[in-house]
């Protein structure tokens, strides 16, 4: 898989795996000891539950597209903020604004450790 070598490129991945409905390359991008927030105001961690949040985005029918509103970068942590959504056959099954924390490995890459994909939208 090709794993992000940019902070800045780790949207652009991300929504690259989960079109490829290839849970094993979803979750290559992703630190699955970190935390996901799939649903509002569900955040879940641990490999079992986050295995199964992907999943559920997963099995959403149509297309991700995430939009990178910023990414700032410092030493081997970024945080970015997203836009992105679901589209199947030109209706959005959905849509929101997330924020993400990533963390450069070892080998160079760049993982997501905390998806909170609702993480931008206003209460």
């Amino acid at each position: 898989m090709n794993r992000p070598t940019k902070a800045l490129d780790v949207h652009q991945r991300l929504a690259e795996a989960y079109n490829s409905r290839d849970l094993n390359t979803v979750l290559g991008i992703y630190d699955s000891s970190g935390v996901i927030v799939a649903q509002p105001n569900s955040p879940v961690s641990g490999k079992e539950k986050f295995e199964e949040a992907v999943r559920a985005i997963l099995a959403i029918p149509g297309k991700m597209e995430i939009k990178t509103v910023y990414c700032l970068e410092a030493g081997d942590m970024a945080v970015g903020r997203s836009e992105w959504s679901i589209v199947d056959h030109g209706k959005t099954r959905v849509a929101a604004k997330g924020i993400e924390v990533m963390k450069r490995q070892a080998d160079g890459t760049w993982k997501v450790v905390i998806d909170h994909a609702f993480g931008a939208e206003l209460n």
